[in-house]
């Protein structure tokens, strides 16, 4: 096999700005630079241009027709495909593509989700030309990335808050730059690292499983012989197949621009991490949204799938999306890095601050923006962080907050009182503690890893969420101290303040022991177990003001989001409960009784060629399958029973509490029978593949 030449492949499918300053005239890059840079429009002139060098870029890849590529409120990508192809008098055609038709476009918005909004006759959407984010070709279609909205302007997509959320941070953060004399930074951006789980089955077994097929997720299982338990999984040699499948997955990411840049097994059989290096945000969301298109895609070319729920396999681990976020100038300078510049640190030390402040007064907004079906099930579960939303900043900065909270000795490194003065905070060495695993939101050295996501949810989300707490937040510092006569001692006496104020969100005990949940409880942090629980508290009133106050959703757009995250939370537990009674009826219980029917066969046979022969143990078999499958058949009833008086809940909410408090359980019960019955039933007997076949066997 030839070896990849990786920095001529890197990028090779994108019209970043490498290739733009290539294609373009030098006026025109310029330009264009300034509308990428600072927002400024783009001409009409100037968009006709670029079109005609992306067009030719294009065409040279292999591409015949473009879309506009976009992230609507499912939590996927959509594209509606257009070719260059134009007619001429003549019968012929040219391969044309327009400053017009690059800048904005207008899908169908009909059957997107838009929360009751708007209905159903009311079709028109645009999407506009997102310049932050580059273009490129997959397959045979140019891809443009684009903002999506309706006729009246409300944004229907992830892309638009996000950028929204940045600009504020930007704003904000830069004031507070300001006081501490930067005066040459012009930007602040949030940067992304996101850390993506998954794991990988065999197609043929993929296939045989229809829950994996119609959830994504096992709905039955029972335990196999062998899990994680022995701890083998873990960086272990990789499977030759997986090699293969990564190999072929890191050229296709490259080649599209996205920094993979580690790959290893999980703690899981069958689960594995990419984890790409850091980039701004909203290219960083885009490439991931990308990122597991190709996985699926990849997976499949190699005869595997390639599963991103959060927990496909009961009792095993579930697979997260740490997202490792950050704030940094244009400059180059991490806001988030304690440094070893004492001059510096008071600095670093309010956007800390900040950041405590943002995460203790919002758990609900954090928590809510990685709700999910298939999240509820992962939080608080197997190595993932519990639903209760704490900070972990490890022993060092634990050591100086106290210090600055108390005024006592920091009893590390010095026995003089921590006070903000900059002529005596010692520097504050990067990875000078350990990680926590346990931690929802655990500071890892200059940035913050936001472990709650989940594997398939888009991070556009929690990133708004992020960026807009922390803006609000600054926001707030920065009105202080610009009024401050003496700065300094301003400066001292807010993070002091804040830092008091918020101390409970602090905690860099075990977020598994038992004795936390107590203790969040004691502290007054939220515990929001359920998607119905979180999105409870979406629609409060502090929660409109901070998300209108910094420009992120309108009201209307953010009553628009309840509904669509509860409807979606009610239509996957829909779609679930179904698929649940189907494989009992279908499947599983004629499998049982094809099985009873061979045993009782067997022991008459028994009988007939021993003459007074016991069948005591395939009599005891026959008894206990028959309770266990009357058993199954009853709790499948009473599933179909509560299932059904979900479906007619009056709204979404009371649909999602019905499905939260009384259908899951009843899920649960029926899947702990059936799962009885499967270590029961012969081999060849068995209706569908079991955990040993999915997770051992590629």
């Amino acid at each position: 096999m030839a070896q990849t030449n990786v920095p001529e492949l890197f990028a090779s499918m994108v019209f970043n700005q490498k290739t733009m300053k290539e294609r373009l005239p030098k006026e025109t890059f310029k330009a264009l630079k300034k509308t990428i840079d600072g927002g400024e429009p783009l001409n009409i002139d100037l968009a006709n241009q670029v079109a005609h060098a992306m067009k030719e870029w294009a065409i040279e890849k292999g591409a015949t027709h473009f879309t506009h590529w976009f992230q609507p409120l499912t939590g996927i990508t959509a594209e509606k495909h257009d070719s260059f192809i134009t007619p001429q008098d003549d019968g012929t055609v040219i391969m044309a593509f327009s400053g017009k038709e690059l800048v904005k476009g207008e899908p169908d918005a009909s059957s997107f989700p838009n929360g009751g909004s708007r209905d159903t006759y009311e079709a028109r959407g645009y999407t506009v030309w997102d310049p932050t984010s580059y273009p490129f070709v997959k397959e045979h279609t140019l891809c443009i990335p684009t903002a999506f909205c309706s006729y009246t302007g409300e944004a229907l997509d992830k892309k638009t808050p996000l950028l929204r959320s940045m600009e504020a941070l930007n704003e904000q953060a830069l004031r507070v730059l300001r006081l501490f004399g930067n005066k040459t930074a012009s930007h602040v951006a949030t940067t992304v690292g996101p850390e993506q789980e998954y794991f990988i089955v065999s197609e043929d077994l993929y296939k045989q499983r229809k829950d994996l097929r119609m959830t994504g997720r096992t709905l039955f299982g029972a335990k196999p012989s062998k899990g994680q338990e022995m701890d083998d999984q873990y960086f272990a040699a990789l499977n030759p197949k997986i090699v293969k499948y990564m190999e072929d997955l890191n050229e296709t990411l490259w080649k599209y621009g996205i920094y993979s840049k580690t790959e290893h097994n999980e703690v899981a059989p069958a689960q594995h991490e990419m984890a790409p290096i850091f980039t701004t945000t909203n290219l960083s969301t885009d490439q991931n949204q990308l990122t597991m298109e190709v996985m699926k895609k990849v997976a499949r070319r190699h005869g595997l799938v390639c599963l991103l729920h959060e927990k496909p396999f009961a009792g095993l681990n579930g697979s997260g999306k740490h997202n490792n976020w950050s704030m940094s100038t244009d400059e180059g300078e991490n806001l988030l890095e304690p440094g070893d510049t004492p001059e510096k640190n008071s600095q670093f030390l309010l956007f800390l601050t900040a950041v405590i402040k943002a995460v203790d007064e919002n758990q609900d907004l954090l928590r809510i923006s990685v709700a999910s079906a298939g999240n509820d099930h992962r939080l608080g579960a197997n190595e993932a962080p519990p639903a209760i939303i704490s900070m972990y900043v490890g022993d060092e900065l634990l050591d100086v907050l106290q210090s600055i909270k108390d005024g006592t000795p920091m009893q590390g490194r010095s026995k003089s009182k921590m006070t903000i003065g900059v002529d005596i905070l010692p520097p504050i060495p990067k990875d000078s503690t350990d990680r926590n695993r346990t931690s929802p939101f655990a500071f890892t050295g200059n940035k913050f890893e936001f472990r709650s996501c989940g594997s398939s949810l888009s991070i556009a989300g929690p990133n708004t969420a992020l960026d807009a707490i922390v803006a609000s937040v600054l926001k707030g510092f920065a009105d202080e101290l610009e009024k401050a006569s003496d700065f300094e001692s301003a400066l001292s006496a807010l993070i002091k303040r804040e830092i008091t104020a918020h101390w409970r969100i602090i905690f860099n005990g075990n977020g598994y022991d038992a004795s936390w949940l107590k203790e969040a409880e004691k502290r007054g942090l939220l515990n929001l177990r359920s998607t119905p629980d979180a999105m409870a508290h979406y629609l409060d009133k502090k929660n409109i003001e901070l998300y209108t106050e910094m420009g992120v959703y309108t009201e209307q757009e953010m009553k628009d989001h309840y509904e669509i995250k509860l409807e979606k939370y009610c239509k996957v537990l829909n779609i679930e409960v179904e698929t649940m009674l189907e494989m009992i009826n279908k499947d599983i219980l004629p499998a049982a009784y094809k099985y009873m029917d061979a045993v009782a066969k067997s022991a008459l046979n028994v009988k007939a060629v021993v003459p007074g022969a016991k069948t005591v143990s395939q009599a005891a078999l026959l008894e206990k399958l028959d309770c266990l499958t009357a058993s199954l058949a009853s709790k499948a009833d009473e599933l179909c029973k509560k299932h059904l008086a979900a479906k007619s809940a009056s709204d979404a909410m009371e649909g999602a509490r019905a499905y939260a408090d009384s259908v899951l359980p009843a899920m649960a019960e029926a899947r702990a029978v059936a799962d009885e019955i499967e270590p029961l039933i012969g081999e060849d007997y068995k209706p569908f593949p079991c955990y040993e076949d999915l997770l051992f066997r590629l």
